[in-house]
């Protein structure tokens, strides 16, 4: 079944998860992230879609959960349901159903399944990564970066502490061209470039902030 002609996207499907899980294990070892890399790439363009689209990304909580997350969820979603009504049709008809009309039926069946599952992870997400503050009152604070290299127009996760002292997760990226944050790094917040998506410099006085 994995290798007939007709089953070939949901074999695709597959090896790309197997892929990104095992990107995001060797990047692990290394003390990085590609969720945060990949959540870095998208608010930009994101933030500035409204209408219909925006409210179907709201729909599969997009932002809520880390859109790798929901990547390997549809992935795995749309290659189960593929494999499942191939694997079915298949014993009682003896053939395989054709990727034009399987491919639709198991990208339709899984976006109800990153939906369900996405609400149960967004659940779980830990309560200080809250933005219950303005966001804007966050420039001039000293962030952290947490996780990733961050240059610029490439961002890295980094957290702060708000003025109620509420720990944020926010993406952070240097405010100009040829520098770099790495792990551990200490930025202060210059401006709000969109969304949760920051611009900083390198920390003047970590002394004393």
């Amino acid at each position: 079944m994995f290798l007939a002609p007709a089953t070939w996207p949901f074999t695709v499907a597959t090896f790309l998860l197997l892929l990104i899980t095992a990107i995001e294990g060797v990047a692990l070892i290394f003390g990085a992230h590609v969720s945060s890399w990949v959540d870095g790439m998208l608010p930009d363009p994101w933030d500035a879609v409204h209408g219909p689209f925006d409210k179907g990304l709201g729909w599969l909580h997009v932002g809520r959960v880390p859109a790798l997350v929901l990547m390997v969820i549809f992935l795995g979603s749309f290659a189960l349901t593929g494999f499942a009504l191939n694997m079915v049709v298949h014993r009682l008809f003896g053939l395989w159903v054709t990727e034009w009309i399987a491919v639709p039926v198991a990208f339709v069946t899984a976006l109800p399944v990153v939906r369900i599952l996405g609400a149960g992870l967004a659940h779980l997400i830990p309560a200080d990564e809250t933005f219950a503050v303005t966001l804007d009152t966050l420039v001039g604070r000293v962030a952290t970066i947490v996780s990733g290299r961050a240059r610029h127009g490439y961002p890295a996760q980094g957290k702060v502490l708000s003025q109620h002292g509420q720990v944020l997760y926010l993406m952070i990226e240097p405010d100009t061209d040829g520098v770099e944050f790495a792990q551990g790094a200490s930025v202060l917040l210059v401006r709000q470039i969109s969304g949760t998506r920051f611009a900083g410099i390198p920390n003047p006085r970590p002394d004393l902030l």
